[in-house]
């Protein structure tokens, strides 16, 4: 009954702000809504490292080669930055997709995991996305944030303590293993994080792997097999992906050839751009460009 009155509570709010099929931000910086009103294709985006409470509808995520389908009542904790496709797989204009979205402070759990003996460290399996049943203390920690929103001085107040005590239920939760191990400054996780974030800086440019694997002290045979096992892909096609996203959002805004677009991302050559865009999206560049701006 939490879920079902939260989303309600969620989905009012989303009304009132006229917004559909986009996030809609709050007063609390670190919390978004997302609505969607019907069900649709999939789509690439670009994840941050979030917790977010499914609350209604259906979705489908494909990270690497793993695909995880959610819905009403499943937490989705997002470790690292991902490049991803997703679609809606149910949705209505009665009964839209609906979600709470809460961006995570890396630097809040480090310190909270320097304070907090977590009993479970069993996190062998742990991977960059997780999705479980969300628990009640989770939910309702959540719903109190929310519910900061209908006072300014509550917010300044109470928001850093709950913003806090999410942060930390998601850090000794059974689904938090890598949320564990990336708390960890030293860990893998932590060394693959700065490596992503070097790579979305170049991703334009040829990639040194041995350098990117020396700037964060691991060998390249060993950042490449940390880096395959924390994102599910490697980092060359963590690049591309990178490189093929921003081409898909530049083909909306329908000011730029093709072959602009192609040079532009870092390709350097329009029609390998072409065959790369068409596998990871299903259609030829030129089409989707069509489509989208149609």
């Amino acid at each position: 009954m939490k879920i079902k009155e939260l989303a309600r509570i969620v989905g009012k709010k989303a009304m009132e702000t006229g917004k559909v099929g986009e996030l809609i931000a709050t007063d609390l910086s670190d919390l978004e809504i997302f609505s969607k009103h019907q069900e649709t294709t999939f789509e690439a985006t670009h994840y941050h490292p979030v917790f977010c409470l499914i609350l209604q509808g259906k979705k489908e995520t494909i990270v690497g080669d793993q695909a995880f389908s959610y819905s009403e009542g499943d937490a989705i904790v997002v470790s690292h930055e991902l490049p991803v496709v997703s679609r809606i797989t149910q949705a209505t204009e009665k009964s839209p997709y609906l979600a709470l979205i809460f961006y995570l402070d890396l630097d809040l759990l480090r310190n909270l995991d320097g304070r907090t003996e977590v009993c479970d460290q069993k996190s062998e399996c742990a991977t960059s996305m997780t999705v479980h049943r969300a628990e009640e203390p989770l939910i309702d920690a959540l719903q109190r944030y929310f519910d900061l929103l209908n006072n300014p001085v509550d917010i300044e107040v109470l928001g850093p303590l709950i913003s806090k005590e999410i942060h930390y239920r998601l850090l000794v939760a059974p689904y938090g293993a890598m949320l564990r191990k990336i708390a960890n400054r030293d860990s893998h996780a932590s060394r693959i994080a700065r490596a992503i974030g070097m790579i979305r800086e170049q991703y334009k440019s040829n990639l040194r792997i041995p350098e990117i694997a020396d700037s964060v002290g691991m060998s390249a045979s060993s950042f490449h097999d940390h880096f395959k096992s924390v994102t599910q892909t490697t980092p060359l096609q963590y690049q591309k992906d990178l490189r093929l996203m921003e081409a898909k959002r530049l083909l909306g805004l329908g000011s730029r050839s093709v072959s602009q677009i192609a040079y532009e991302v870092g390709y350097e050559s329009p029609n390998q751009f072409s065959r790369e865009y068409a596998r990871k999206f299903g259609l030829a560049p030129t089409q989707d460009g069509k489509t989208q701006l149609a």
